[in-house]
């Protein structure tokens, strides 16, 4: 099943699946994964058996620049296409909501999953959270 928004009971299904990914599994200290964002950025949350199993948050950068924040998807369901489902749901929200553009932070383990997805590489590395990440980029249509 399929949830958007920011009601507390989806706040709270995404943020124990971002505990368990970024914070336990990739070691992200908790107070650099959770910021001040999630109090006004709604969701999207897919649930499968009543188990979160990916997330994507959603968000605009500026007026048309629509960035893709904090996508995860639990590790058994890894590879099997939600990842990707997630973010063309949010990128097609997006367009419908006049963006142009989709800019995101990648770690660079996840980069070819992004370009994949059509997205292209518009930094040189850099840490963030202490992970080496890029910056990527993709035109909306």
């Amino acid at each position: 099943m399929l949830y958007f928004g920011r009601s507390l009971w989806l706040k709270s299904q995404v943020y124990a699946l971002r505990q368990a990914v970024f914070v336990e599994e990739q070691k992200i200290p908790a107070a650099l994964e959770f910021d001040h964002l999630d109090q006004t950025c709604p969701y999207y949350l897919w649930m499968v058996n009543d188990q979160p199993i990916a997330t994507v948050r959603y968000q605009f950068e500026r007026p048309k620049i629509l960035q893709p924040d904090r996508l995860c998807v639990a590790s058994d369901y890894r590879h099997q296409g939600y990842g990707q489902h997630l973010l063309f749901l949010l990128e097609e929200r997006g367009l419908r909501e006049g963006a142009e553009e989709a800019i995101l932070s990648a770690e660079i383990s996840a980069s070819a999953f992004y370009l994949a997805c059509g997205y292209h590489i518009c930094s040189t590395p850099y840490l963030e959270d202490g992970l080496p990440c890029v910056k990527m980029t993709k035109t909306l249509k």
